[in-house]
């Protein structure tokens, strides 16, 4: 059963999508993925977040640049949590506006806003939101962050010996 359903408003946003994939991956964690513009396609978008839920989704994340409206288009849908990455890959201006326009959304539309191409960190609240309701999934996070400390540790290890 998919839970996460990634979305990208352009092509232009795979890096993001790669960085969702690779935890999502690493985790065990089944989505799907998309490229819908909010703004060029809004019809598709809307039957897609609606039908969402019937599939098994359990959470959104889209990825988006520019205006950033992806986002907030999808939380507007449906009432499952939605994860917003401002993307800079077409922005003039580094993501500024991708971020604004995702944390400015207004009273009774949430969405929530990682760092700028944070797409790793994106797949990491999706899926504690997710291991909420799942033990097994807690564990692999669990595991995931322990190794993530190990890396770190190991690093630090080799600096101090050169």
């Amino acid at each position: 059963m998919i839970s996460v359903a990634v979305v990208l408003g352009s092509d232009s946003d795979k890096a993001v999508y790669e960085r969702v994939k690779n935890v999502l991956s690493a985790l065990g964690v089944e989505f799907e993925r998309r490229i819908i513009s909010a703004h060029r396609t809004p019809d598709m978008l809307k039957e897609y977040v609606v039908g969402a839920e019937s599939r098994g989704v359990k959470l959104f994340i889209a990825a988006a640049g520019m205006s950033a409206a992806l986002p907030g288009v999808i939380a507007s849908h449906t009432s499952l949590p939605v994860i917003g990455v401002p993307a800079v890959s077409a922005s003039p201006v580094l993501g500024f506006d991708s971020i604004l326009s995702i944390l400015q959304m207004p009273p009774g539309v949430p969405v929530a806003c990682v760092g700028v191409n944070g797409g790793e960190n994106a797949a990491l609240l999706a899926v504690s939101i997710l291991a909420l309701g799942d033990a097994s999934l807690k564990k692999r996070l669990r595991a995931y962050r322990e190794e993530m400390r190990r890396k770190v540790e190991d690093k630090d290890r080799r600096f101090q010996e050169e």
